[in-house]
């Protein structure tokens, strides 16, 4: 798994570089949160995260190796928000990153979330200290690992934090022992989560997504099993980043944003950004018949009519499968545009992959619809909606761990010029 001389110190301590691009980079990305705890917490991770990441990148073929981060790369701001510490599958086995800036680590502190949410629970648990200068000389360095098994049994648990914690002495050094015990079973066992009705979900999204609270996972008038409930779930995490980051959400459309956004209103002028294609260049000929009725069902609407269509890559775990995503637009009065979207399969599949989803996510977060693929559906389609001008909306894509967002706006300064 690791081999020793991958290592640059004598110490059998890994010590890697963070360059001065990558800070910048992370601090941009940092910028994406509510308040200043979570701001600098998104910060360490992502310096911790990229730069061990890179570095397995490097050290590892990916084909004999495979390694991601999980849940994937869209879900780290929701879960920076909230919480410290980062995910990566390596071998089959979850490592997790538990950064920390302290000069002088006594100990291994980690969430409780990293432990008892069956979802986020590791194998191996890596305390990380980060050292960061103004000049660049700023690094990184694996103080040791511990397993699931050793944090539950003989790690410290902290009602008031809601953390387990374990002295550094008591870590392994040398992460090569890592590959001797990785068949071994790392984890304990873990207990199942309650399940919360939608009345509880509205209820915790509405007092913990206020950006006023510093530490949501602190509020101990909400036990740590519906919290648990709550961030487990992937749509409920993003809701809760949402309502807690709407005001920089609803500054995407207008500022010049890390995030991609799609200006719909452009495609109105015959302009498309880069990997949204025409029709007939991607559909599958078993699925022309769908997009000639996605054309009929417009046909009758008076105005511009626009389609596009992009194709989206389900990750490795999914032997790379892909499906089409499908936009058509019609140009409509009242500075409205109309707007329908399927899903469908690509690259000579027939059906979609079962239960995956398709969903409409509102400017400020909330879901609108959401459909779900059956056994043998040839494609899905969300209902027909309309976008007023100057707003936003996103489609989501999602099956088993993978997710993937578009963002779309619509600009009235430039609809009003295709009228």
């Amino acid at each position: 798994m690791f081999d020793s001389h991958h290592s640059n110190t004598t110490s059998n301590q890994l010590r890697l570089k963070i360059s001065a691009v990558e800070r910048q980079r992370a601090w941009q990305e940092a910028q994406k949160h509510s308040n200043t705890l979570s701001r600098y917490n998104a910060y360490l991770n992502h310096l911790c995260l990229y730069s061990f990441f890179d570095w397995l990148q490097q050290c590892f073929d990916e084909e004999s190796t495979y390694h991601a981060i999980v849940p994937n790369k869209e879900s780290l701001p929701s879960i920076w928000e909230v919480m410290n510490g980062a995910a990566i599958l390596f071998s089959h086995k979850r490592i997790i990153l538990i950064p920390s800036e302290t000069s002088d680590l006594e100990e291994l502190s980690v969430s409780q979330e990293w432990v008892d949410i069956p979802k986020f629970a590791g194998d191996f648990y890596l305390a990380i200290q980060i050292h960061i200068e103004m000049a660049d000389d700023s690094w990184l360095e694996v103080c040791g690992f511990t397993t699931h098994r050793q944090l539950k049994y003989e790690g410290k648990y902290n009602e008031k934090e809601r953390n387990y914690s374990i002295a550094i002495e008591k870590l392994t050094v040398n992460l090569t022992v890592m590959e001797v015990i990785q068949q071994l079973e790392m984890q304990a066992s873990i207990l199942e989560l309650p399940t919360l009705s939608e009345v509880e979900v509205q209820e915790l999204l509405q007092i913990l997504g206020n950006s006023s609270i510093y530490s949501p996972r602190l509020q101990f008038d909400i036990p740590f099993e519906k919290w648990a409930s709550l961030i487990e779930n992937d749509e409920w995490r993003q809701q809760l980043y949402c309502k807690r980051n709407s005001k920089y959400i609803s500054s995407l459309v207008t500022s010049k944003s890390t995030i991609p956004i799609t200006n719909l209103s452009n495609w109105l002028q015959n302009t498309f950004e880069t990997g949204w294609q025409s029709i007939n260049t991607i559909i599958n000929s078993e699925s022309k018949n769908f997009a000639f009725a996605f054309r009929q069902r417009d046909a009758n609407v008076t105005g511009v009519f626009v389609e596009r269509v992009k194709l989206i890559d389900l990750g490795m775990q999914l032997g790379n499968q892909s499906v089409a995503l499908l936009l058509g637009l019609t140009q409509e009065q009242e500075q409205k545009v109309g707007i329908r979207v399927q899903l469908h399969p690509a690259n000579g599949q027939i059906y979609l992959p079962n239960n995956i989803k398709l969903s409409l996510i509102s400017q400020s977060g909330e879901p609108i619809q959401e459909l779900v693929s059956r056994d043998q559906d040839n494609f899905i389609q969300l209902k027909r909606f309309t976008c007023p001008t100057g707003k936003s909306f996103r489609i989501k894509v999602a099956i088993n761990d993978f997710s993937i967002t578009e963002y779309f706006a619509i600009e009235s300064q430039n609809l009003e010029k295709g009228e």
